[in-house]
């Protein structure tokens, strides 16, 4: 795996996508993108980039500890992102990804 710094637009036609943690000392859990959006395109005038949210969704009752996950995605790959559990409801458990 690269260091790179994710964008917005790796992501943004991935929504509905299945992007799966894939460690070692657990088994994979699938998660689906439900959300990628913009924050505040107007960072991106300033020379830095510009920051964006992901949610997504494991359909799961166990809820994992924000923590970094390495999760992989067929047409992405293999990236690390920090997730956040933010809500379980009947459909699983939330995650969010902030990126500033």
């Amino acid at each position: 795996m690269t260091d790179r710094q994710l964008v917005y637009e790796e992501f943004a036609d991935k929504v509905g996508g299945i992007f799966a943690i894939t460690e070692a000392n657990m088994p994979s859990v699938p998660l689906v993108l439900k959300e990628a959006k913009p924050l505040n395109p107007a960072w991106g005038l300033r020379g830095v980039r510009p920051p964006f949210a992901l949610m997504f969704l494991a359909r799961q009752s166990i809820v994992l500890p924000q923590r970094i996950y390495r999760l992989k995605n067929d047409r992405l790959g293999e990236v690390e992102i920090f997730l956040v559990p933010v809500g379980k409801d009947a459909e699983g458990v939330s995650y969010q990804a902030t990126f500033n």
